[in-house]
């Protein structure tokens, strides 16, 4: 396996994602299922004809096995991947699901096996970042980017990665500066946001390989830029430097991260509301995430682990 880390944990996490051409790629999805249900793994798989993006979890020899069957695929040959720990398994379900896009812009004919951004590794980012020529763009969302960012960095507050276009064309300040660097969790959405920028006619367009995962991983603390935690989309929340999980919990009722500050804020109540989503929500709303509550408690009694937990 590859970015193998060292501290220990029951669970191995692999996130991964390859961009290539899979005429069939429906194909692949049955034998992708019964695999990882054989081999404890669980987590998402996506499965587009533009190649496949996921996170899954699952014993060490779980996780050998599926990127094994993966990397026995001509198309998927190539295929790199991103490793951390996790102390429980961090998803509660598996999802192998064929889709339009890996990884959803909305803007047709944006292919980063033609055009990309220039890759950038951790160890070179904070020079890049830190040249006043360069404009740093943050390309998650503003619920990501709420507990965690590299200094200096525009925050485009997007809901979802199709809102980045937009907001790339209304914000005629970004040809200020001849560099644009570019940053996301693992590294896919900037493979679509720097291919993008490219079309929209940016020349000098850098983004980070292996995402902020891989910077974490490799910059020590003492040398970092990066300010915060790091959300991923799994129920560890968030992670550190090291990639040891964070202490950032989730709301269930909006899905928000939140601190251990927020937890203790009038407004907040488990898997019923917190300061984000409060005055989002109605009584109706607040009563049925009570009772979906309850079954959880029922089921942390039981011993069992509630699917909506």
């Amino acid at each position: 396996m590859t970015d193998s880390l060292t501290h220990t944990g029951p669970f191995l996490v692999a996130a991964l994602y390859h961009f290539v051409s899979v005429p069939c790629f429906a194909s692949l999805q049955a034998p992708l299922q019964a695999l990882c249900e054989e081999n404890g793994v669980k987590g998402t798989l996506l499965l587009a004809h533009e190649g496949i993006n996921g996170t899954i979890a699952g014993p060490d020899a779980g996780i050998g096995a599926v990127l094994a069957f993966l990397r026995a695929q001509p198309e998927f040959s190539g295929l790199e991947h991103k490793e951390s720990r996790a102390s429980k398994m961090p998803f509660l379900r598996l999802k192998v699901k064929l889709k339009k896009e890996i990884v959803t812009m909305g803007v047709e004919d944006i292919d980063p096996n033609k055009v990309v951004g220039t890759y950038v590794a951790p160890q070179d980012w904070n020079a890049l970042i830190s040249d006043p020529d360069t404009i740093v763009i943050d390309t998650r969302n503003d619920y990501e980017t709420a507990i965690g960012t590299f200094r200096g960095a525009i925050d485009p507050k997007t809901k979802t990665f199709r809102e980045f276009p937009d907001w790339v064309r209304q914000n005629s300040g970004l040809h200020n500066k001849p560099k644009i660097a570019m940053y996301c969790t693992g590294g896919i959405r900037c493979e679509k946001a720097t291919a993008f920028m490219k079309a929209e006619g940016f020349d000098e367009v850098y983004h980070l390989k292996g995402g902020i995962l891989k910077y974490l991983e490799d910059v020590p603390p003492e040398e970092s830029l990066w300010d915060g935690a790091c959300f991923v989309f799994d129920e560890r929340v968030s992670v550190e430097h090291g990639l040891k999980e964070g202490e950032h919990r989730l709301c269930h009722a909006c899905r928000n991260p939140i601190t251990a500050e927020e937890i203790t804020s009038p407004l907040y109540e488990e898997g019923v509301s917190c300061s984000h989503c409060y005055h989002t929500r109605t009584e109706e709303d607040r009563l049925r995430y009570r009772q979906r509550q309850h079954q959880i408690a029922l089921a942390r009694k039981r011993g069992q682990r509630h699917i909506g937990s």
